[in-house]
């Protein structure tokens, strides 16, 4: 299926936002000058247990991505459909027709058959992006002629390609044999971790990077933000679900760049998740990512636990960056650090799993999933503080041209009647009328 408009290539190798406004939402991130660690922002384990492995499951990973990018950049990347009657709709018969509609009417039958395409013009964005700390509104600048990799271990940089020079992904055993030069670098964590310099506010970070480019590291910093994306290798496994989320949300600051457009983070026993940067995409966007790289790294996976690493010389093709750094900047990247090290200690993660009632139970009771959790966070806030206050959930315009989000206002006179009757008045009304209030 062709994709919609909205992803076309530009004519120039590097694509930037200009200091115009051009949609609400963007501006609103770009102009955001909180940073961006906690403030915007996992992979289910390969089925195989033996591909749950640092080493196979990122040099499948990598390869599956690319395939992504190659499928983007080549316009057969299928739109996504919203069907509305996916029983009647969401079928193979229904794809093969809607992709002959003429290029100017593909909306028209779409709308008679209920089923709507959503806007691709975010995609564009997924590779070779990352978001440049500008003085009150930041940047996106995408460069398409980046063919290599971005690898964070242990606070350190590393680049290699994995497009070669005719356009083809590299050679899935040379992918890892570069991986595991890497992993095998028993180089320590740099005294002063650029990375934690990412997690700062974003003008203080717009002075602090200019002051990097001013101290010799203009081509290290655009080995950077010209990477296809960024693969941050931990070294230790995921002890629980709350670390898994700690881990996963923010990590430690040392080993990530936060303006990449994503990272795949990937620890020592194989569990994965993606870190995003959000000014540029929604979620929708980053979950057809991850589905498909999934689906794609385990159902056809470029290298398995047989595989040898390709006899490549690895510490020709992989370039570890170099920083030259002053004593201010030391100084910026210790209280960088500090900062972060506050920030993320007062973030408090507590799970609790209910199996006495989910979405398949509630659809049965012909009630909403979604209003029940609005209406739960809701009960939560008046329980615990006394008041309602304003709330709202997102709601994606992605059927519209260019469409992101807009925001659903769920507070409403029948949710705080119903609050009250749950949480005050719970004796004077039948479990008839409980139901009919929710």
């Amino acid at each position: 299926m062709r994709a919609v408009k909205g992803t076309q290539k530009s004519s120039t190798s590097v694509r930037k936002e200009s200091g115009l406004a051009t949609g609400y939402w963007l501006h609103r991130y770009l102009c955001a000058r909180d940073p961006i660690v906690l403030n915007f922002n996992p992979f289910t384990p390969d089925p195989q247990p033996e591909y749950n492995n640092q080493l196979i499951r990122s040099t499948n990973m990598i390869v599956s991505a690319m395939r992504f990018l190659k499928t983007i950049r080549a316009r057969y990347l299928e739109p996504k459909i919203l069907h509305l009657n996916p029983d009647k709709r969401d079928t193979q018969g229904f794809n093969k027709c809607i992709r002959f509609a003429p290029t100017l009417l593909p909306g028209y039958p779409a709308y008679m058959a209920n089923a709507y395409p959503l806007d691709m013009s975010q995609y564009f964005r997924f590779f070779n992006s990352t978001c440049l700390p500008k003085l009150n509104r930041d940047e996106l600048v995408t460069d398409e002629s980046g063919k290599h990799l971005l690898v964070l271990r242990n606070g350190n940089f590393y680049v290699f390609d994995v497009i070669d020079k005719d356009g083809n992904i590299v050679k899935a055993s040379e992918i890892q044999a570069h991986l595991q030069y890497i992993l095998s670098d028993a180089t320590p964590a740099p005294e002063f971790p650029l990375g934690y310099l990412t997690s700062e506010e974003r003008n203080t970070w717009a002075v602090l990077r200019q002051k990097l480019l001013e101290n010799g590291n203009e081509e290290a910093l655009k080995k950077v933000d010209s990477a296809v994306f960024c693969l941050c290798l931990d070294d230790f496994p995921i002890k629980d679900d709350v670390h898994l989320s700690h881990n996963m949300l923010h990590g430690s600051g040392m080993n990530r760049w936060y303006d990449k457009s994503f990272s795949i983070i990937m620890t020592q026993d194989g569990t994965a998740a993606v870190n995003l940067e959000h000014s540029w995409r929604e979620g929708m966007t980053i979950i057809r990512f991850q589905n498909e790289v999934f689906r794609d790294s385990t159902q056809k996976p470029a290298i398995s636990p047989q595989t040898l690493p390709a006899k490549v010389d690895s510490s020709q093709a992989v370039q570890k960056l170099v920083f030259h750094l002053g004593d201010s900047l030391k100084s910026a990247i210790s209280t960088a650090k500090k900062k972060f090290g506050a920030t993320v200690s007062s973030f408090t993660i507590v799970p609790m799993e209910y199996r006495g009632c989910g979405k398949e139970f509630l659809q049965t009771q012909k009630i909403s999933p979604d209003a029940v959790a609005q209406l739960s966070s809701q009960m939560a806030f008046f329980r615990q503080y006394g008041q309602t206050r304003t709330t709202h959930e997102v709601c994606s315009t992605a059927a519209f041209k260019h469409g992101r989000t807009e925001t659903i206002r769920s507070a409403s006179f029948y949710t705080k009647k119903c609050t009250d009757a749950f949480l005050r008045n719970l004796s004077q009304h039948s479990m008839a009328e409980l139901r009919s209030m929710l």
